[in-house]
């Protein structure tokens, strides 16, 4: 591994070629956040598919991806005079600092759920108006229900067992069923999606991360169907002229891959 002191000639390499590209490079000039949000978007998923994948040499390259748009961010922020690398670097250290006073104060812990509950509260005081007003808008739903359900246990709105949120999914299930009967769109919806919160919720005391559970599920879908259609393909067969019964075949062989 790397010493600090050739850690930090790397991270000053990157600044000096940032500078470089900014005044130089045609297509660098031209950026500005607006312009780069949905790239460090794309860039946070394909990270998160190379840890999901645990291809370590595709994560060090993303996390690479990644840190170019934070530097790249800072350097328009410093040429407007409003932030650079430095501030953006000593908030996140001074927040943290704030943040754990059992590292760097005379609060004393025994578990995570304190360190947690010790998270939340501290942003309260820092002028936080809601324990929710973290949760981004824009995030995607289930990740959304996710990170709510998160910051409500951590100042104690919560469940104290895994078997009262297993008996709360069943109940969710069950009135999605009685609205199904009533063909009533609308509140299928609704229900549907106490459901999904539901099960997110469950989740959380399984110590599962729903997300990763759920694109578990749909890169195994794919893998299992792109077979079926390598098979059909072999057999000179289209996917739209066999039964399911046959495509059945199949879809048992991958599963066993």
């Amino acid at each position: 591994m790397n010493s600090r002191p050739e850690q930090l000639e790397a991270f000053d390499r990157l600044l000096t070629i940032m500078d470089e590209l900014r005044s130089q490079c045609p297509w660098d000039k031209k950026q500005t956040m607006q312009t780069l949000r949905h790239l460090t978007i794309e860039e946070t998923y394909e990270l998160g598919d190379a840890i999901l994948e645990n291809d370590l040499v595709e994560v060090k390259k993303e996390l690479g991806d990644l840190l170019l748009h934070i530097v790249f961010y800072a350097k328009i922020g410093s040429e407007t005079n409003d932030f650079d690398i430095a501030d953006v670097v000593n908030e996140i250290c001074d927040k943290l600092v704030n943040r754990h006073p059992h590292i760097y104060g005379d609060i004393k812990v025994d578990s995570e759920d304190e360190v947690k509950q010790n998270w939340e509260n501290i942003k309260l005081k820092e002028g936080k108006k809601s324990v929710l007003q973290g949760v981004p808008n824009s995030l995607p739903a289930l990740v959304k229900a996710s990170r709510i359900q998160e910051k409500v246990a951590g100042v104690g709105f919560d469940w104290e067992r895994p078997e009262q949120v297993f008996e709360k999914v069943k109940e969710e299930f069950s009135e999605l069923k009685e609205e199904i009967k009533q063909e009533d769109q609308d509140k299928i919806e609704a229900e549907f999606g106490d459901v999904l919160f539901s099960l997110v919720n469950y989740a959380r005391f399984l110590n599962i991360n729903p997300e990763n559970a759920l694109e578990r599920t749909n890169k195994k879908f794919m893998k299992r169907f792109q077979y079926l259609e390598a098979k059909a393909k072999e057999a000179q067969k289209s996917l739209k002229d066999m039964t399911l019964a046959e495509m059945d075949i199949f879809w048992e062989e991958a599963k066993l891959l």
